[in-house]
């Protein structure tokens, strides 16, 4: 459950979004900019979380009263191995080394849902912390060196947990949404496993983007699993996407690698923290996502 240390939302001093390129860090600095909170974006360019030098480049950039987002990580598509892995704890270490004291005003942490134990069919914030693979393990362990980091400095943290997210600037062109509107789109096919009955929730990226900005407005802190409440299969999201498309997507199906999982989502946290969000219908987002992706494609 989360925690507000503002029950009415109150605009943070400034927003630094550690991440700059990224899918959610980009939409979160539109949102922001819509809400007309001042923030700044540092990609690896700037401060490369990898190296020892960035604690102190930390120190001269972010000022007291900061509220941070870290999006920054190494996703499954950079690497799946342990070296992947030593990395991504090596930015913990450091951003850690900084939130030792610093005296910033929150922490945000982008974590993912593959944290929990996929044998449990509804996800809550309190389900059990489970990681099956070495990119879960290391969002479990960083949750770990960021709590350990900030509770010495009595700073909020929230641990938000994203579901698979789609939207039309996905950079990681992720099996589900985001890959079959690319394919459906350019070569008129979406292909599946087995035959796409694996059901999952989706949420749009610009429903992230509004829910991390009610996390900073409210400075909240505990853990938000960041869902639509809305389960469907594959196949359903296929057959949404082919409509969109037009009726010549061609739906093709490839021999299934694995066992046929399904996961589910209680949203009671989430609205007992944010009860006036309503998440955008896949069908909404899907057509959104159509849009831009076309229009992209045009210009």
């Amino acid at each position: 459950m989360l925690q507000h240390h503002h029950a009415t939302p109150a605009k943070p001093q400034r927003v630094i979004i550690l991440g700059a390129s990224g899918f959610v860090a980009r939409d979160l600095a539109r949102q922001l900019s819509q809400d007309k909170i001042e923030h700044r974006a540092i990609g690896s360019g700037e401060i490369d979380l990898l190296h020892p030098q960035s604690v102190d480049q930390l120190r001269a950039a972010i000022r007291e009263g900061d509220s941070i987002v870290v999006t920054s990580g190494l996703t499954p598509d950079k690497g799946k191995d342990v070296a992947t892995l030593m990395k991504n704890l090596t930015m913990a270490q450091h951003l850690a080394a900084f939130l030792d004291t610093a005296p910033c005003s929150q922490v945000v942490y982008i974590s993912s849902d593959a944290v929990y134990d996929w044998r449990e069919s509804l996800i809550r914030e309190s389900s059990t912390r489970q990681p099956t693979d070495l990119y879960s393990l290391m969002h479990v362990a960083r949750e770990q060196i960021l709590q350990s980091a900030t509770a010495k400095t009595k700073t909020p943290l929230c641990v938000f947990c994203p579901c698979a997210i789609y939207g039309a600037g996905d950079t990681h062109n992720s099996y589900g949404p985001n890959r079959s509107l690319r394919t459906a789109i350019k070569d008129r096919k979406i292909t599946l496993f087995g035959n796409g009955e694996e059901t999952r929730d989706h949420v749009y990226i610009g429903d992230i983007s509004r829910l991390l900005a009610l996390c900073l407005t409210h400075r909240s802190a505990g853990i938000l699993n960041a869902v639509s409440g809305e389960t469907v299969s594959f196949f359903e999201v296929a057959q949404k996407i082919a409509n969109l498309c037009g009726g010549d997507v061609k739906i093709e199906c490839l021999p299934r690698g694995g066992p046929v999982t399904h996961r589910s989502f209680d949203v009671t946290g989430r609205i007992k923290a944010f009860p006036s969000f309503a998440p955008t219908t896949l069908d909404d987002g899907l057509a959104e996502s159509f849009q831009r992706l076309t229009a992209s494609q045009g210009s």
